[in-house]
């Protein structure tokens, strides 16, 4: 599938987030079925995982019309992780999360920031969202920074995926973000 054909969502100055592909799928299992990377999630992901997650931003993608979608690192012409928006259920309430995953050869390097708060931006401005959240792990001391670097204040706990998040908040300002 040539780079035409691919539904770019936002260009920020290190990074294009476009709508996911089946062929990303060797390149998002680098990021999501790596042990140490996704050691907040409750579970282990493989290769099958990393189709299904692809599918599942597909149906996001028709249904909803948003969802995560691919980060590619323009000066590398590379897929490093995902960032995007997505509905989720929060105490009852229907949010929409900014949610990020970074292969950790490129971590520390300001890319989950960058991407996050160009998703943040695009769900205020383009959206119309006033507020947006981001559920983190208490222990995931790199996105609880990565949130709070992008204007993120925590609110609150939930349980999701039967595990104890943090709820990070962002809402719109009258200045746009």
């Amino acid at each position: 599938m040539g780079p035409s054909s691919v539904n770019v969502i936002l260009e920020t100055e290190r990074l294009l987030l476009r709508e996911f592909v089946p062929a990303d799928v060797d390149e998002l299992a680098l990021v999501i079925c790596d042990r140490e990377n996704m050691r907040f999630y409750p579970a282990l992901f493989e290769r099958s995982d990393a189709e299904a997650w692809i599918q599942r931003n597909l149906r996001r993608y028709r249904e909803q019309r948003i969802g995560l979608w691919a980060m590619i690192l323009k000066s590398e012409a590379r897929l490093v992780g995902d960032c995007g928006l997505v509905y989720q259920n929060v105490n009852g309430t229907t949010e929409v999360e900014v949610g990020y995953h970074l292969n950790r050869a490129y971590q520390g390097r300001g890319l989950a920031t960058e991407a996050a708060r160009a998703c943040r931006d695009y769900a205020f401005q383009a959206l119309g969202l006033t507020r947006v959240i981001s559920l983190i792990r208490p222990e995931n001391l790199p996105s609880r920074r990565v949130a709070e670097r992008n204007g993120m204040k925590m609110e609150g706990e939930a349980l999701c995926m039967g595990l104890p998040h943090l709820i990070y908040v962002a809402t719109a300002s009258k200045s746009g973000a």
